[in-house]
Formats: structure tokens, C-alpha cells, sequence
């Protein structure tokens, strides 16, 4: 009975030894929760700081490309210009020319039937041209001066860049 009671008195004693261990051990692992929860607000705080930066960046690189392709169109777009205006030999007088992303329209005028052909064979024959189209013709014959309407279809480089 002496012996039941003094290892009974270690048993109670051990277990809560234990148990308080266990319980200052709870302190510690709440005083590293609470930690924890600070750290995760930090970078809480930073990546949302950061990510105004973020938007402004992938605005700017949308900006960039944007620009980009507007430039090569733009370039595109000049060289196509200058290409038809050489077309046009001293003879050729343009009056209109405008282009959209997929056709460019001719209003030219001339006083020789030969200049207009060779005009017209050089639009067939341009690389960047896919079609092109006579929408009208007019003989004007008081000042002996042809008028002529010419669409020509872009192959879609045009549209493409964009």
C-alpha cells in the first residue's frame, strides 16, 4: 500500500508535469500562430502595395506592343504610300488616295491611255497588291483627260500587324 501510494503520488506528479509542459508548450506555439499571422499581413500589405506596380506594368507593356505593331503598320503603311505615288509617272496626276487595313483607293487622272496601263500593270504586278479593281472610268473629253477610280486589295499584311 506505502509503495501503490508513493508511485501513485510520481504518476500524479509526472502527468502533471506533463500537462503543464504541455500547456506552456500551447503558449509558445500560440506566440509563433501570432507571429505567423503578423508575417502573412506584411506581405499581405506588400503584395498589394506591389501590385498597383503590377497593373501599371502590364499596362505599359500592352502600351509597348500596341505601339509596336502600330509602328510596323505605320512603316507598312508609308511604304505602300511611297510605292504607289512612284507608280505614278509625271503623267499620272493622284487626286485621292487613302488606304484602309485591307485596300488602298485610287483617284488619279491622265491625259494618255499607254500611262494609265503601265500605271495599272504596276499595281497587278506589286507584291503587296493581292487584287485590284477599276470602279470606274470617265473621258473627259473637253480637257482630253482620262478619270479613273482604282481599288486594290492589300494582301492582309496590314491587318495582321495590328
Amino acid at each position: 500500500m506505502k509503495w501503490a501510494l508513493t508511485v501513485g503520488r510520481f504518476v500524479i506528479i509526472l502527468t502533471e508535469t506533463i500537462a503543464l509542459a504541455a500547456f506552456l508548450y500551447r503558449f509558445s506555439l500560440d506566440q509563433e500562430l501570432i507571429d505567423l499571422h503578423g508575417k502573412i499581413k506584411e506581405k499581405q500589405a506588400i503584395v498589394k502595395l506591389l501590385k498597383e506596380n503590377e497593373d501599371t506594368y502590364r499596362s505599359l507593356q500592352t502600351t509597348l506592343t500596341n505601339a509596336k505593331a502600330l509602328s510596323e503598320t505605320g512603316k507598312e503603311s508609308a511604304t505602300i504610300y511611297t510605292n504607289i505615288t512612284n507608280f505614278a509617272s509625271n503623267n499620272i496626276s493622284l487626286t485621292n488616295l487613302s488606304m484602309s487595313t485591307d485596300q488602298v483607293k485610287i483617284v488619279a487622272q491622265t491625259q494618255s491611255v499607254g500611262v494609265l496601263t503601265n500605271f495599272i500593270k504596276a499595281l497587278k504586278e506589286y507584291p503587296k497588291i493581292r487584287a485590284v479593281s477599276i470602279d470606274k472610268i470617265e473621258n473627259k473629253t473637253a480637257n482630253a483627260t482620262i478619270l479613273i477610280s482604282i481599288t486594290a486589295t492589300l494582301k492582309n499584311q496590314l491587318a495582321t500587324a495590328k
